[in-house]
């Protein structure tokens, strides 16, 4: 996968220009459905800021990372034991109150998305909540060593739809980095049923 030996090579960019990252908007939607304490997967945790931030929270975190470099910088920042793990070897079933997936699933093939969320899906608890997050558009596109599967609401209606969630809302939104205006965002967020 090319995408992880990118990661993998740029790591230390990579979490440097990432870790500061604003989320607040995001992290009180989700939190907002996620039980008091729950149990939260970090799914594709890069830096390990978000999993850090949930921690600090007073949730239970696991956190999965696909690059071996990015994950040891996310072990070094947030205590945590981060598992490499790309989304194809998820096995959890039935663990999770939440699985927060911040511009992680975005380069999984969109032939290959349904697998990769149903596997989140089956992660969660009943009526456990997903949140993802894709640069917007409709496109399916190669930017150096990075494959992106970007996504819009039609696309995410369907996706969710194929995976077999229950979508709650979508936001679109500004990137938060300030090298990137003009940058769009769609934060998609969803429910297993019970």
């Amino acid at each position: 996968m090319s995408s992880i030996g990118f990661y993998d090579r740029n790591a230390e960019d990579f979490f440097q220009r990432t870790l500061n990252a604003d989320m607040a908007l995001g992290y009180a939607a989700f939190l907002a459905l996620v039980p008091p304490g729950g149990h939260i997967l970090d799914a594709g945790c890069g830096s390990g800021r978000d999993s850090l931030a949930f921690l600090k929270l007073g949730f239970e975190v696991t956190a999965m990372e696909a690059s071996e470099t990015l994950a040891a910088l996310a072990r070094a920042h947030t205590g945590l034991p981060i598992e490499v793990l790309t989304f194809d070897q998820i096995t959890w079933i039935d663990t999770f109150e939440g699985v927060w997936a911040c511009a992680s699933l975005l380069h999984v093939p969109r032939v290959d998305l349904p697998n990769a969320i149903g596997r989140l899906r089956d992660a969660l608890v009943p009526r456990g909540i997903l949140w993802m997050s894709f640069k917007y558009g409709t496109e399916e596109r190669q930017v150096g060593d990075l494959r992106f599967t970007d996504m819009d609401e039609d696309g995410a209606r369907l996706v969710t739809t194929i995976s077999g969630l229950n979508l709650i809302s979508m936001q679109d939104s500004a990137d938060l980095r300030p090298d990137r205006p003009g940058e769009r965002w769609l934060s998609i967020m969803c429910r297993k049923s019970a």
